[in-house]
C-alpha cells in the first residue's frame, strides 16, 4: 500500500526539520554532529521504515473495512434466502448468484458488496486524517524551534495542566521536568528566491560560545574560501559564510568608520557589517544577471541587503535536555487519542482503528524521537574529566629544598611584577613576603615534588584551603559531589537575577528558562550539604519571588529560616523615581538543610543550634559562649546584653528596652547611615574587577554570613562564584572554600583576586575585611579546568559505525525496540570523552578534543587522577611519585567510605608484571590499603581495574 498526500508530506517535514534538524546547516559541533552522522539512519527510518510501519497500520483499516463489508454481505445473502424460501426460486448456485438472476435488486446489492470488498482500500482521506492526528500531537510540544514540554490535557476548553498529588501549593513551569543547558545559536540554511534565481546563504563555520556566558561577540563574515558559487544554468547561487570572533585581520578586511570618518575598533554591529558584506558578495558575483537580480532595490533595500538583515539576525534557541522523554510523550499521547481521536459519540469501529493506527505509529515515532533524547540526557549526565590541574601556594608554604628552583623560574617571577609585587630575583627580595606561587610556571617535575613534599607534611587535602574549577556549575557539582557529599557547612550563591542580561535567555520562556536553570542547580547543591548546613540564595526583585517558592520545593518549607533584606546602600537609577520608588535592596533567602540540626556559631566555634533559641535554653547556651568572648554580659528576664570585638554593644533576648541592638533580618550597607549591628560597613577599599573603589557585594556581607553559619575550617561553598568575594572572604576568615566560575573572568579576575587575598599586603591588600580581621595572607588552594558539554559533544565518534545497523538487519521485525538509542551508545562507544579504555594504556598521555575555551580546536592531556579521585570520593592523604621500571607511577593513598584506597596508574606498554608487582607493593606496604585500584593487567592480589571502576562511576 503507498502511503501518501499533502499531510504524510507535511508530517515527514515536520520529523526532518523540527525535531531532526535536516534544515540546520551541515555543522560539524554540538549536536548537529549527531544528526550529521546519522542522517542517512534518520532518512531511512522517516521515508522507510516509518513509512512502511504506517502502510502496515493502513491494513488495519482495511481489515476493519472489510470486516464490515462481509458481516454487510453475510445480511444481504441471509436476505436473499428468505426470500428463496418465500418464493420458491433458488437464487444462490453453488455458493454464487446464478446468471439469469443477478440484475435482480437484491442480487445487485449482494454482488456491489462483493465488487466492494474485492476492492476495498483505505482512502486518502482515512490517511490524511491519520496523518493529521500525529501532526497535531508532535507539532504542539515545539514554540519557535524549542520543544516545551507543557502537558496538554484537551485542545478543546483547558489547554493544559500540570502533575499534581494534591499539594497545598504547586510551583510548575514550563520545562519542569528538563535540564537546562544553555541558550544559543541555531544555525539554518536560509534560501530566498527573486526572480527566477534561487539564493542560499549557509553557515560553513561557527566559533559558538561555550556554556551559557556572554563571552567575545561573534558576527557573520564571508567565508575565506569558496564563499560564492553560482550555477547559472540552474539559476542558484550558495553563498557561504563563517560565524566567529572579528580578528585584527578582519578589521583590516572589514572597515567600520564613525560618522566622524576614524576607523572603528570596538562596538560594531553586525548591521554595519552587512553594507561591507553585500559589496563584497557583488564584487564577486561574475554573473550579470544574477548581479542585476541581487542589485535590485525593495523598499530603500536592494535584494541582497534585506536578505543578509535576515539571515545576520540569528535564531536562538532554549537548549534543554528532557529527563524522559519516552515517559513524557507517551503519558500525553494516551491522553490526546482518548480526549481528541476517540468520541464517545461516534462508535463506529473504523473510528477505533483510527486511534490504534495514530497509537501505534505515535509510539514507534516517540520511541526514535527518545532515543536521540536518552543520549543527549546520558552525554550531560555523564561526569566530566578534569582536564587540568594545578596549585597555588604561598612561599612561606614551599618546602626549602624548591625554593631555589621557584626564584629560577622566569615565568613565576614575570607573574609576580605583573600582579605588582615588584621584582623579586633573590629569596632576600622577599623580605618576608607570602607571594603565590602558581605549578602551571613550571614542569611536572616540579609540581610532583612539591606535592610529594607537602603530603609528607599530613593528610594532604587537610593541607588545602580550597578549590577552585573553571567549568559549567552544575557539570562541576556533579563531579564533585563523590567527594564532598553531605560535608559542606555553606552554601552561599548570587546567581544571575533573571534579568536577561548575564544570560543569553529567550525572551517568551525567561523565567521558566531561569527556574530550570536554578532549579537543576540547587537541588544537586543541596546534596553537598551538612545535616547543620544553610544555604543564602542571594536575589533581587526580578527573582526573589520565585526563588522562595523553589527553595520551598527543594528544600522544604519548614526548612526556611529567613528572608533577609540587604539594602545595597546606592541607589539602582535615578530614572526609576520618575516612575516608581527607587530600589534599594536585595534579598538574601535563608534556608537551613535540616531545621532540628541547623546552627549558628560563635566566634569561638561553639555551635548554637538555631532552634534552640528559646526561654528554656538560652540562658544555659548564651552563659557558657558569652564567657569564652571575654565580654561583660548580665542576663536578667532573658535579656542579654554584650559588647562585641569592635566594641559596640548588641542584646540578644526577647525583649530590648536599655540600650543595644538585636540583629535584624534588615542588613544595612550605607555609609551615611549608623545602624549598629544591622550596618555592615563599606571599606573605603573594596575589591571590583575594574578597581572602583565600591563593589556591589562588599566583603563585610560574606564575613556576617560565613561566621553566623561556619566554625574554622568548615566548607563554604559558591557555584555562581563571580569574581570570587565569597572565597576571598572564607579564606580570610579560616574556612576551606569551594568555588566554581565558568566565565573567561576565571583567570582575570577569580585567579587574580585570590593570588592577592594569598599575598596579604600586596597592591590590592589590604581591602575589604582585612584590616579588621587582621589578614597576613599565606595559603594553598588548587584550580582545575573541566571538559565541559560542548567537549563531549565534539569528541562524539564512531568506531563501531555500521554494527548498529547489522541488528536492523538481523532482527527486523524488532527494530522499532532497538532504534537510536542503543545504536547510539554502541557505535559512539569507545570515543575519547566517553572513556577510549585503550588510552589507559598510558594514562599520563590521554588526550580530548577542546573547543570550549573559545578559541578553537585543542588537543589537550586528560588528568586522569584527579578525575578519578574525585569519581571515587577520596580524601588524598598521600602522594608518591616513582620513576622505576623505565616508567613512571603515581600513586595516591587516601580513604573513602572509612576505608583505605590505594590507586596506582602506570604505562603498561612492556611492563614486566613480576617487577611492577613488588614495585607497587613496597611503596603501599606501611599503608596497608582496604582496596587498590590499578590501571590495565598487575599481579598484585586482590586488585581491583581502574578502567571498569572509572567506567560505572563515570556513567558511561
Amino acid at each position: 500500500m503507498k502511503v501518501h498526500g499533502e499531510s504524510a508530506e507535511r508530517f515527514k517535514s515536520l520529523l526532518r526539520d523540527t525535531f531532526f534538524l535536516f534544515d540546520t546547516a551541515e555543522l560539524d559541533f554540538g549536536i548537529y554532529r549527531i544528526m550529521n552522522y546519522r542522517r542517512k539512519e534518520i532518512e531511512d527510518f522517516i521515508e522507510k521504515d516509518l513509512i512502511q510501519a504506517v502502510a502496515k497500520e493502513f491494513e488495519l483499516f482495511k481489515a476493519q473495512s472489510a470486516q464490515e463489508l462481509l458481516a454487510k454481505i453475510e445480511e444481504k445473502k441471509k436476505e436473499i434466502e428468505r426470500f428463496e424460501k418465500e418464493w420458491g426460486e433458488k437464487i444462490f448456485r453453488n455458493g454464487q448468484i446464478a446468471e439469469e438472476h443477478k440484475d435482480r435488486p437484491l442480487a445487485k446489492e449482494y454482488l456491489e458488496l462483493k465488487k466492494q470488498l474485492d476492492e476495498v482500500e483505505v482512502t486518502e482521506s482515512e490517511q490524511a486524517q491519520v496523518f493529521n492526528d500525529l501532526y497535531i500531537f508532535l507539532s504542539r510540544y515545539y514554540e519557535d524551534g524549542d520543544f516545551i514540554s507543557k502537558r496538554r490535557y484537551s485542545s478543546r476548553d483547558t489547554r493544559y495542566a500540570i502533575p499534581y498529588n494534591g499539594e497545598e501549593v504547586k510551583l510548575y513551569w514550563a520545562n519542569f521536568d528538563q535540564y537546562y543547558v544553555k541558550t544559543g545559536e541555531v544555525f539554518k540554511d536560509y534560501e530566498f528566491d527573486s526572480r527566477g534565481w534561487r539564493i542560499i546563504f549557509r553557515t560553513t563555520f561557527a566559533d559558538v560560545e561555550t556554556g551559557n556566558v556572554k563571552g567575545e561577540r561573534r558576527y557573520f563574515l564571508l567565508a575565506p574560501s569558496d564563499s560564492l558559487n553560482a550555477d547559472t544554468e540552474n539559476k542558484a547561487c550558495l553563498i557561504q559564510f563563517e560565524y566567529r570572533q572579528l580578528t585584527e585581520e578582519d578589521l583590516s578586511k572589514y572597515k567600520v568608520t564613525t560618522k566622524a570618518g576614524e576607523e572603528k575598533k570596538i562596538g560594531i554591529q553586525q548591521d554595519e557589517l552587512n553594507s561591507i558584506l553585500s559589496d563584497m558578495i557583488l564584487d564577486r558575483t561574475k554573473e550579470a544577471e544574477l548581479k542585476a537580480v541581487l542589485s535590485e532595490k525593495q523598499d530603500e533595500k536592494t535584494v541582497l541587503q534585506k536578505h543578509l538583515y535576515k539571515y545576520t539576525h540569528k535564531i536562538t534557541s532554549d537548549f534543554f535536555v528532557h529527563k524522559n522523554l519516552k515517559s513524557f510523550l507517551d503519558r500525553e499521547l494516551d491522553y490526546f487519542i482518548k480526549t481528541e481521536v476517540l468520541d464517545i459519540h461516534n462508535l463506529d469501529p473504523r473510528h477505533f482503528t483510527r486511534a490504534r493506527v495514530v497509537e501505534n505509529i505515535g509510539k514507534r515515532v516517540i520511541e526514535f524521537l527518545a532515543g536521540i533524547e536518552d543520549y543527549q540526557k546520558f552525554l550531560w549526565e555523564k561526569k566530566k574529566f578534569v582536564l587540568r590541574t594545578d596549585y597555588v601556594i604561598t612561599t612561606d608554604r614551599i618546602p626549602e629544598e624548591l625554593m631555589e628552583e621557584v626564584l629560577g623560574c622566569k615565568a613565576q617571577l614575570q607573574e609576580w611584577q605583573d600582579l605588582g609585587f615588584g621584582q623579586i630575583s633573590k629569596k632576600k627580595d622577599l623580605n618576608g613576603k607570602k607571594l603565590p606561587v602558581d605549578t602551571k610556571h613550571f614542569d611536572d617535575g616540579f609540581k610532583e615534588r612539591l606535592l610529594e613534599k607537602l603530603s609528607e607534611q599530613g593528610n594532604f587535602d587537610d593541607l588545602i584551603d580550597g578549590t577552585l574549577v573553571k567549568g559549567e556549575n552544575w557539570q562541576a557539582l556533579n563531579l564533585m559531589i563523590g567527594k564532598y557529599l553531605g560535608k559542606v557547612q555553606t552554601v552561599y550563591i548570587d546567581p544571575p537575577f533573571n534579568t536577561g542580561k548575564d544570560f543569553l535567555f529567550k525572551d517568551k520562556y525567561q523565567d521558566s528558562s531561569w527556574i530550570a536553570l536554578m532549579e537543576n542547580r540547587l537541588a544537586l547543591g543541596k546534596q553537598f550539604l551538612k545535616d547543620s548546613g544553610s544555604l543564602f540564595l542571594h536575589l533581587d526583585w526580578n527573582a526573589n519571588y520565585i526563588g522562595r517558592f523553589l527553595l520551598n520545593e527543594i528544600f522544604g518549607k519548614n526548612n526556611f529560616l529567613n528572608e533577609i533584606v540587604w539594602r545595597i546602600g546606592w541607589l539602582s537609577g535615578y530614572k526609576t523615581m520618575v516612575e516608581r520608588f527607587v530600589r534599594n535592596h536585595d534579598t538574601l533567602l535563608f534556608y537551613a538543610a535540616t531545621n532540628k540540626n541547623a546552627s549558628f556559631f560563635d566566634k569561638e566555634n561553639a555551635r548554637i543550634p538555631y532552634s534552640s533559641f528559646d526561654r528554656d535554653t538560652i540562658k544555659r547556651e548564651i552563659q557558657s559562649i558569652l564567657q569564652k568572648w571575654n565580654i561583660s554580659a548580665k542576663i536578667k528576664n532573658l535579656k542579654v546584653v554584650f559588647k562585641d570585638y569592635s566594641g559596640k554593644v548588641y542584646k540578644l533576648g526577647l525583649q530590648q528596652k536599655d540600650g543595644g541592638y538585636p540583629l535584624e533580618d534588615t542588613w544595612n550597607c550605607s555609609d551615611y547611615e549608623e545602624l549598629h549591628s544591622n550596618k555592615i560597613k563599606r571599606n573605603a577599599k573594596e575589591y571590583t574587577p575594574k578597581g572602583a573603589e565600591i563593589s556591589q557585594k562588599p566583603e563585610q556581607l560574606l564575613r556576617r554570613i560565613i561566621e553566623l553559619t561556619t566554625a574554622k575550617k568548615d566548607i563554604v561553598l559558591d557555584y555562581f562564584l563571580g569574581t570570587g568575594t565569597s572565597t576571598a572572604v572564607a579564606h580570610k576568615l579560616g574556612r576551606r572554600w569551594l568555588g566554581v566560575e565558568m566565565g573567561d573572568y576565571f583567570e582575570t579576575d577569580v585567579l587574580y583576586r585570590m593570588k592577592h587575598v594569598l599575598a596579604g599586603q600586596s597592591k590590592r591588600e589590604p581591602c575589604g575585611i582585612s584590616k579588621e580581621v587582621d589578614w597576613q595572607g599565606g595559603g594553598f588552594f588548587k584550580y582545575h579546568y573541566l571538559e565541559q558539554y560542548e567537549d563531549t559533544l565534539h569528541n562524539i565518534e564512531f568506531p563501531n559505525e555500521g554494527k548498529g545497523q547489522m541488528l536492523f538487519k538481523l532482527f527486523p521485525d524488532e527494530a522499532s525496540e532497538y532504534v537510536m538509542r542503543y545504536m547510539l551508545r554502541h557505535e559512539t562507544e569507545g570515543s575519547a570523552s566517553l572513556l577510549d579504555v585503550k588510552q589507559f594504556e598510558s594514562p599520563f598521555e590521554y588526550k580530548l578534543r577542546i573547543i570550549s575555551d573559545g578559541k578553537g580546536e585543542k588537543i589537550l592531556p586528560v588528568d586522569l587522577v584527579e578525575t578519578f579521585n574525585y569519581l571515587l570520593g577520596l580524601t588524598v592523604g598521600r602522594y608518591r611519585f616513582l620513576n622505576e621500571n623505565e616508567r613512571k607511577y603515581v600513586i595516591v593513598l587516601g580513604e573513602r567510605c572509612n576505608r583505605r584506597v590505594a590507586v596506582v596508574w602506570r604505562a603498561i606498554k612492556d611492563i614486566d608484571l613480576e617487577k611492577d608487582k613488588k614495585l607497587i607493593e613496597n611503596a603501599i606496604t606501611d599503608f596497608h590499603p582496604d582496596e587498590i585500584f590499578i590501571n590495565g593487567d598487575a599481579c598484585v592480589k586482590d586488585y581491583k581495574v581502574i578502567e571498569s571502576e572509572f567506567k560505572a562511576l563515570m556513567g558511561v
